[in-house]
């Protein structure tokens, strides 16, 4: 049976097909294609079969996000089925999941090898959206050094001293400067590569988000978790599904004026450390 008679459908692309990124393509699949990337293929198949027994459009690749050519492939895959106008980054590991040097070729150099391969593919008027995380806000990065990195090719951020002697410290530090590094490397984009496909791309700095990933923290962290989300003023967890109602505006038509920037959604967890009425670690 064919469900859409359509031929030419705009594409969206999701690299990462965990429970964030894929309740934020729900919001905008409908009448489009979608693409799905993971290094999972259990993963693949399961979420592939979810959208398409709701009635979704949906192909899938395997797809390394720390290497260069199979997320190149991705983008090029993408772009072959029609006009890129939607791409989602979820790809990333978590503090508690790996080592420093782990976290920061997949969240840091993964991601900038995504937003360089889609930089070239995006079709004018669409719109990339790469999910970051609050704790881009909790280690200040000086501005010499955020400078540095703007202007490191995302195949060098490995050498920088910054990373190599600061970065590498910790799993937890590691991840701080990666998602703040995220917002970075959005930034550039968009005042350079994006800017010239008139597309657009922005970042999205999720708090305490409950999806299965976050348990693995939950296990690890809970009484810090736990702290954290007491001192919030809104007191609870946030679900995927507000961090994708926050992503489909920014994708959308009413945030045409919105580019290069990052949107915090976190309950109020950073007002509560920037205000000095949470302290993040025990002196």
């Amino acid at each position: 049976m064919i469900f859409d008679r359509n031929e030419k459908k705009e594409v969206i692309a999701l690299l990462g097909a965990g429970s964030m990124g894929t309740a934020i393509v729900r919001r905008i699949a409908a009448g489009r294609k979608i693409l799905l990337g993971d290094i999972s293929e259990k993963n693949l198949e399961k979420v592939s079969h979810d959208f398409q027994y709701s009635g979704y459009d949906v192909e899938t690749m395997i797809v390394n996000a720390l290497e260069k050519n199979s997320v190149e492939a991705f983008a090029e895959k993408a772009a072959s089925f029609g006009d890129v106008m939607y791409f989602i980054d979820t790809a990333g590991a978590s503090p508690h999941q790996t080592n420093p040097a782990h976290i920061l070729e997949l969240d840091m150099v993964g991601t900038g090898y995504a937003v360089d391969a889609f930089g070239k593919v995006m079709a004018k008027g669409g719109a990339g959206l790469i999910v970051s995380s609050q704790t881009g806000y909790m280690y200040p990065i000086p501005y010499e050094e955020e400078q540095k990195i703007l202007n490191t090719p995302t195949e060098e951020l490995m050498e920088l001293p910054f990373i190599k002697e600061t970065a590498m410290q910790n799993s937890g530090l590691a991840y701080m400067i990666a998602k703040r590094i995220n917002q970075l490397q959005a930034m550039k984009a968009a005042a350079t590569t994006w800017k010239e496909r008139r597309a657009r791309i922005n970042t999205i700095s999720p708090g305490v988000i409950v999806t299965p990933l976050a348990y693995d923290e939950f296990a690890a962290a809970g009484d810090a978790y736990q702290k954290m989300i007491d001192a919030s003023a809104a007191e609870r967890t946030g679900t995927s599904d507000e961090i994708a109602e926050a992503g489909a505006f920014l994708l959308g038509e009413h945030a045409e004026f919105i580019t290069g920037t990052d949107l915090l959604i976190d309950g109020g967890v950073i007002a509560s450390i920037r205000t000095g009425e949470y302290k993040l670690h025990a002196e």
